[in-house]
């Protein structure tokens, strides 16, 4: 039996904060080591560190196991278990083509994605105002993408594929949430990467040196901590409350890409940005509204 979620938004807010703060951390040591080696390479060994926490906390919640690993969706969970390895791929690639500044500016977009996809995806009603915000994002996107004003750079639609691979297994999650545990979607979520980085990867080994075998170790720590913030976070408090502040990881990536790896930023790419950023916290504003009106207990509004 679990225990009750606790109502302390003050405190999930705050460590949704101190998540997106370990996050951007991340990025940024994920940005230096794939410049430096193969990016499948530094996702490898980042998974096994990830699985054994994984498994770690799997058996603590499930009690075994057997247990974690028991689900009625096989398919589902494997799916989303290698688009999420194979977007982590995606991600730290565009990090290395474009910086960490443009590659969050564009990859804010994914709530909205989110929002478009679960509709054909999870039959949820999506209302004129969400569409109309989702419109808007992505014109703050192109204000980003600058096509036709500016040569286009073919590599930032490597942090749009980005986006939405990682949308769509957001939306996977949603759906193999209705039938497992959150318990038994983490435990595919750590195994199956961490297998299919493996069998991929150890093609693509190289040595490190000692430094950036410490960076490695500290990528591997900060993954691992990221994680169990953020489960702390929606233990302490829901959902709809804190994720809106998880954009602060746009601010702190941003951070870490001028002040550590010497990037710009561009008027159009803040300006769009703002425009993507606002028009996602409108989806996720909308988007609990829309619970509140549908539990039964609640008046209408």
């Amino acid at each position: 039996m679990q225990p009750q979620q606790r109502n302390d938004v003050r405190l999930g807010i705050w460590l949704m904060i101190a998540t997106s703060l370990v996050f951007a951390g991340q990025d940024g040591l994920s940005r230096h080591l794939a410049g430096e080696y193969n990016v499948m390479m530094v996702v490898m060994i980042r998974y096994w560190f990830f699985a054994a926490f994984v498994i770690a906390i799997a058996r603590r919640q499930s009690g075994s196991l057997r247990a974690a690993a028991r689900t009625a969706q096989p398919g589902v969970q494997l799916l989303r278990a290698v688009l999420l390895a194979a977007e982590i791929c995606v991600a730290i690639l565009a990090f290395t083509l474009i910086g960490l500044v443009q590659s969050h500016a564009i990859f804010a977009c994914y709530p909205l994605l989110v929002a478009a996809f679960s509709g054909p995806i999870l039959g949820e009603p999506v209302g004129w105002r969400r569409w109309a915000a989702i419109g808007v994002g992505f014109l703050g996107v192109l204000v980003i993408l600058q096509p036709g004003v500016t040569v286009f750079q073919p590599a930032a639609l490597v942090a749009v594929t980005s986006a939405t691979m990682f949308a769509l297994y957001s939306l996977l999650t949603r759906y193999a949430a209705r039938k497992d545990s959150a318990a038994t979607s983490f435990f595919w979520t750590g195994t199956v990467g961490a297998v299919m980085m493996t069998a991929v990867g150890l093609w693509f080994w190289e040595p490190m040196t000692a430094r950036d075998a410490l960076l490695m170790a500290l990528l591997c720590i900060t993954g691992a901590t990221g994680h169990w913030l953020l489960i702390k976070c929606y233990e302490v408090a829901e959902a709809s409350a804190v994720q809106p502040f998880a954009y602060f990881q746009l601010v702190f990536a941003s951070a870490v890409g001028v002040w550590v790896f010497g990037e710009t930023l561009e008027p159009h790419v803040v300006a769009g940005a703002a425009i993507v950023v606002a028009a996602g916290l409108f989806t996720l504003w909308r988007e609990a509204v829309n619970r509140r009106r549908a539990r039964p207990s609640s008046p209408p509004v």
